[in-house]
């Protein structure tokens, strides 16, 4: 795998990297089971798709989201392990992306 630098010189080789504390892969499992939490705690705005909504998708994943009442806010995660962690309503295609980022996080505090 291709080395990565960071704004800050630090470099990333793969999802093994740690911060001295967790290794991305450690946050990025973290980050699963925590938005699965808020979209079973949420159903009724919560949904998961395999397709966005133009019918493309990256190879191997989904995408994963809720409709805030600030708008959207949305993951993509493998298929493999999490498809079955998020037990929410499956969409065809996931709703048109409103063009949130992830600077936009604080939508979550909306629900």
């Amino acid at each position: 795998m291709q080395e990565i630098k960071t704004e800050t010189g630090s470099v990333i080789i793969d999802g093994n990297t740690s911060d001295g504390y967790h290794t991305f892969n450690e946050l990025y499992h973290h980050r699963a089971v925590l938005f699965a939490r808020i979209c079973k705690d949420h159903p009724e705005i919560a949904w998961k798709a395999k397709k966005h909504s133009d019918g493309t998708m990256f190879d191997k994943m989904f995408i994963v989201g809720i409709d805030t009442p600030e708008g959207q806010y949305s993951y993509h995660y493998d298929l493999d392990p999490y498809w079955d962690l998020f037990d929410v309503q499956e969409l065809p295609t996931a709703p048109q992306w409103d063009g949130h980022e992830p600077s936009d996080i604080m939508r979550v505090m909306s629900i």
